[in-house]
C-alpha cells in the first residue's frame, strides 16, 4: 500500500491501482525515481518516510560492508500499514479540454474553493488531480529538468514562455498548453501560451543541452523524494518524464553463504531480544559502543538462549560476530575481490556445511567424470541459495560504475540519510548452477592465441576508457572475463528454453580473478533471480545433472557459432552501449538487462566459438569441430 504527501498531509492511496511489487521498489522504481500510476505519476519517497514496520532482512555480511543493522522491505497487507511513501512529482498538469497548465497546488486551491463539504472532508486533498470546471483528469507535465548531482524538478514553464520578452514574466502568468494539429509537427508543434500577457513559446530546442542556460535557469537543488532543497550552481538538462537516462539505481547484492546461512543466524536476528539489543545499541555513542557492548553480551546471550532453547555459546558466538565484528576485525567491500571470493569458496565446496537441511545454502557436490565437456573442472547444484539486494542510492545522466565505492561516483545521491540504520532491500530465493572452469587451460587458450585475443580485448578496453565509466576508474577487462561472461549468457539462453523459466527469471554471477589475487577464479553461478519465500521448483538444479547438463552445453555453445545478423555480428569491432561489444547483439549474445551483471556489456562470441576469419580462435572452437 502506498501514500504521498508531506508528513502532514499524509493521505491514503488505493491499494489496487497504486501498489508495485517489492522488487520494483529497489530497482526500477526506487528512491528517487519516478512511477506512473493510472490517475498521476509519483515519486518513490526516502525510506525515512515508509512505514516504519517494514518486514526486515538480514545478511551479516552485507550489513557490515555497508554499516547498517539490517534492510527493509515493505510489506502492507494488514489494516494499517502504509507500505511505501511517494510524492507528488511532477507538480504541473494540464487538462486536456481547457488546455489550462498550472501547479498542481494552484489545481488543489480550485477544488478546495468549489468542492462540496463531504467531498473536502472525505478527500481534502484531491488524490485524484482533476479539472473542477471541466470534470476530467488532468495530464502530468512530460518534461522535466535535472542535472548531474541528482536534482531534479519541473520545467520551467513560466520562464520558457516569457523568455522572448523583453519586459519579462507579467504579473499574473496563466499558463496554457496547446498541441499543433499534426503529429510530425514535433516540438514546435508544442506552444506554451500566457493568456495573461500572450507571450508564448515552442519547445523547439528545450532539449539542447545550453538551453536552459540561454534563458537564465540554474538548478534549484530540489529533492522531491525527500522535501528537501539544497544550493546548486549546475545548470539543468531538460528530459522526457520516462527517459531511461533519468534514474540510475545502484544496487548491491550479496549471496547468504555459510557460517552465516545457517538456521540458527536467522532465528537470532529474528528474535524479540535481538530487536531490543538493537534499540539499546542505537543510543550508544560510537567511542564507548565496543565497550558497552562487551559488558552486556553475556546478558544478551542468556536472554536470547532462553527465548529460543538454543545453545549458549552458539549464541553468543553469533552475536559477538555481528555486534563486535570478531571475525576479523575489518570492513567487508561488496563490491571487492574478497567478498566474492568467500561466495566461490561456497560455491566450489572449500567451505563445509553442517546443517544441509535448515539453512539457505544447500549444496549437491557431483561427479565431473561423468560430465563429457572439456575444461571444466567442477560442477556444483545449488539446491538451495538467498540473496539480497540493497538500493544504496542513485545517480541522474550518468550511470553509476557498480564496482566504485559511492564516494569516487559523481553525482551519487544515496537513498537514505546517514543516521538511517537500515536501506530499502529485497530477498530471493532459488536454486542455481555452478560452473568452474579449469585456470589452466584458460591460461593455455591464451598463451596460444596471445596476440589475435588481445587484439579483441584491446579494441574492448580502449571504448571502455573512452566511455563515461571508464574515465572514473582503473577496471581493465582481461580475456578470462570476455570468455566466463560470454558462456554465462549462451547459458542462460539455451536454459530458459530448457528449463521452464523465462530469461529473465535467471540471472548470472561471474567469479573471475587473476593469480595475483588470493585465489584465483574461474567460474559462473547461473542461479534464479525470482521466486517466492520457499524457493523454486527444482527445474533449474534439474538440468544440471550429467543426464542433462552436458546436451545443453553443447547446445549452447553451439548457438553462439551463427547469428542471424551475421556477418554484420562476428565482424563488428564494436557495439552495444558505449561500444563495449564486439560479436554480441540482440539475437545471439544479449539477456534481459535484470540477468546481466554489467548491463550486457563485455561480450564476444568470438572468444568462445571463433571468427570467419579465424575459426581456431575460440576457446571452445576444437571442441565443436570434434
Amino acid at each position: 500500500m502506498s501514500k504521498l504527501g508531506k508528513q502532514k498531509d499524509i493521505q491514503r492511496l488505493n491499494v489496487v491501482t497504486h501498489s508495485i511489487r517489492s522488487a520494483q521498489a529497489i530497482l526500477q522504481y526506487g528512491v528517487g525515481a519516478m512511477v506512473d500510476f493510472p490517475d498521476q505519476t509519483l515519486m518513490t519517497a526516502a525510506p525515512e518516510y515508509w512505514e516504519k514496520k517494514v518486514i526486515r532482512i538480514h545478511d551479516e555480511r552485507l550489513e557490515k560492508a555497508l554499516e547498517v543493522d539490517f534492510f527493509g522491505m515493505p510489506g502492507g497487507q494488514g489494516k494499517y500499514d502504509w507500505g511505501i511513501a511517494y510524492s507528488r512529482f511532477p507538480e504541473w498538469y494540464f487538462c486536456p479540454k481547457c488546455r489550462i497548465f498550472k501547479p498542481l497546488k494552484l489545481w488543489v486551491n480550485e477544488y478546495l474553493k468549489k468542492a462540496t463539504s463531504k467531498q473536502k472532508e472525505n478527500d481534502p486533498y484531491m488524490r485524484k488531480p482533476r479539472c473542477m470546471e471541466c470534470k476530467q483528469g488532468l495530464v502530468p507535465s512530460r518534461i522535466v529538468v535535472a542535472c548531474s548531482k541528482g536534482h531534479i524538478d519541473d520545467f520551467p514553464w513560466v520562464l520558457w514562455a516569457h523568455g522572448k520578452k523583453e519586459s519579462g514574466i507579467c504579473d499574473n502568468p496563466v499558463l496554457t498548453f496547446e498541441t499543433g494539429a499534426t503529429a510530425s509537427a514535433g516540438l514546435e508543434g508544442i506552444n506554451i501560451k500566457c493568456k495573461n500577457c500572450n507571450s508564448r513559446a515552442t519547445l523547439k530546442g528545450a532539449f539542447d543541452k545550453d538551453a536552459l542556460d540561454k534563458i537564465g535557469y540554474i538548478c534549484s537543488g530540489r529533492m522531491p523524494w525527500k522535501n528537501h532543497s539544497v544550493d546548486c550552481v549546475e545548470f539543468p538538462r531538460a528530459m522526457q518524464r520516462g527517459a531511461s537516462s533519468l534514474y540510475y539505481p545502484k544496487v548491491v547484492s550479496s549471496l547468504v553463504i555459510p557460517p552465516y546461512s545457517d538456521k540458527i543466524n536467522d532465528r537470532i536476528v529474528n528474535s524479540v531480544g535481538y530487536s531490543d539489543i538493537l534499540r539499546i545499541i542505537s543510543d550508544y555513542e560510537e567511542d564507548e559502543k565496543i565497550d558497552r557492548i562487551k559488558k552486556r553480551i553475556d546478558k544478551w546471550a542468556e536472554e536470547i538462549t532462553r527465548e529460543l532453547s538454543a545453545d549458549i555459546t552458539v549464541v553468543k558466538n553469533i552475536l559477538s560476530r555481528r555486534l563486535l565484528n570478531s571475525d576479523n576485525g575489518e570492513k567487508p567491500d561488496a563490491n571487492g575481490m574478497n567478498y566474492r571470493i568467500e561466495e566461490f569458496e561456497a560455491l566450489s565446496g572449500m567451505i563445509s556445511i553442517n546443517d544441509l537441511n535448515g539453512n539457505d545454502f544447500v549444496r549437491e557436490e557431483t561427479n565431473i567424470e561423468m560430465y563429457p565437456i572439456p575444461y571444466i573442472k567442477n560442477i556444483s547444484l545449488i539446491h538451495k541459495i538467498r540473496e539480497v539486494r540493497a538500493l544504496t542510492g542513485f545517480t541522474r545522466l550518468d550511470p553509476p560504475d557498480p564496482y566504485a565505492p559511492e564516494e569516487a561516483i559523481h553525482g551519487f545521491v544515496s537513498s537514505k540519510e546517514p543516521q538511517t540504520r537500515w536501506y530499502p532491500g529485497y530477498e530471493v530465493r532459488g536454486e542455481g548452477i555452478f560452473i568452474e572452469f579449469d585456470n589452466s587451460e584458460i591460461a593455455k587458450w591464451i598463451e596460444g592465441n596471445k596476440e589475435k585475443i588481445r587484439q579483441r580485448v584491446r579494441i574492448i578496453n580502449s571504448h571502455y576508457q573512452s566511455s563515461y565509466q571508464g574515465e572514473v576508474t582503473s577496471r581493465e577487462i582481461t580475456p578470462k572475463f570476455i570468455l566466463l561472461h560470454t558462456i554465462a549468457h549462451l547459458l542462460i539462453r539455451q536454459l530458459s528454453f530448457e528449463c521452464g523459466y523465462t530469461a529473465a527469471s535467471l540471472r548470472e554471477r561471474i567469479y573471475c580473478s587473476e593469480q595475483d589475487d588470493k585465489i584465483e577464479m574461474s567460474g559462473i553461478l547461473i542461479y534464479t533471480a525470482s521466486g517466492d519465500s520457499e524457493g523454486t521448483l527444482g527445474g533449474l538444479v534439474r538440468q544440471g545433472y550429467w543426464d542433462c547438463f552436458p546436451r545443453i552445453f553443447r547446445k549452447a555453445i553451439e548457438f553462439g557459432e551463427l547469428c542471424s545478423n551475421d556477418p554484420v555480428c562476428i565482424t563488428s569491432k564494436g557495439q552495444g552501449r558505449d561500444a563495449l561489444n564486439l560479436a554480441a547483439c540482440h539475437s545471439c549474445g544479449l539477456l534481459p538487462e535484470t540477468s546481466c551483471e554489467e548491463f550486457n556489456v563485455f561480450l564476444d562470441r568470438g572468444l568462445v566459438v571463433g571468427t570467419f576469419e579465424e575459426k581456431h580462435l575460440g576457446f571452445y572452437s576444437n571442441w565443436l569441430k570434434s
